[in-house]
């Protein structure tokens, strides 16, 4: 593993203490893959940098099997990024650990506040990692971190990609500017996995387009996609 120079300093936006106890002395420590590429590392990227919370990176090398060394895996359980450590506490599976941050961390929101809506958005990142797999097959995450296509899409493909519009349509009903009426960490989710397709030049309806188009443009996604990745 390597640590790398890069700390996210959000003191405009200190964090407060929460019913969960008070924020680390040090800065929590997140460990993503190296290439930068990992849709879920950087969703807990995105939330750690809208809550304003002081964080360092270490970057582990997926292709070097340094998730599996004894180190990392004395860490994450799972053998996956992201892994949050924050003191002697370490967590793995992204949406386990936004959910926490929002619970530990909660003065600024990252999931909506009504009950049934955060169930939706937690609907819609659990359906992003778990289904649609044809869509991840053919659309890598260096299409859109590295700008490297693919060609056509296969029927399989074709198919779960036509579901995927269908439900982001139904969410997004009368062209919403987000997926639960104020910005959440689900429309992240949400629009990484349209640019897989976009990026690569496919056919996405102009609605999703925009609304894809609109949260890459959110600073803290920025932050993400501007970083420097080493080369392929």
């Amino acid at each position: 593993m390597k640590i790398i120079d890069f700390t996210i300093d959000s003191r405009s936006r200190r964090v407060q203490p929460s019913a969960y106890g008070d924020p680390p002395v040090n800065p929590l420590r997140l460990y993503v893959d190296s290439q930068f590429t990992s849709p879920y590392a950087m969703s807990v990227f995105v939330a750690l940098t809208e809550k304003g919370i002081d964080f360092e990176m270490s970057t582990v090398d997926l292709e070097a099997l340094e998730n599996k060394a004894d180190g990392y895996a004395a860490l994450s359980q799972t053998q996956r990024v992201p892994t949050l450590l924050e003191g002697d506490f370490a967590l793995s599976e992204s949406s386990a650990i936004t959910e926490y941050l929002e619970n530990a961390y909660p003065q600024v929101p990252i999931y909506p506040h009504d009950v049934r809506l955060l169930a939706k958005a937690r609907q819609v990142q659990a359906w992003i990692r778990s289904d649609l797999l044809p869509i991840r097959q053919e659309r890598s995450t260096l299409v859109v971190f590295y700008g490297e296509k693919s060609g056509p899409l296969s029927p399989t493909a074709n198919v779960a990609a036509d579901k995927l519009f269908k439900a982001a349509q139904a969410l997004l009903k009368d062209d919403a500017e987000y997926l639960f009426g104020e910005w959440s960490i689900a429309d992240v989710d949400l629009a990484l996995m349209l640019n897989r397709l976009i990026l690569n030049g496919d056919e996405v309806p102009p609605a999703l387009v925009e609304y894809a188009q609109r949260q890459w443009q959110r600073p803290s996604v920025k932050a993400w996609v501007t970083l420097q990745r080493p080369p392929l």
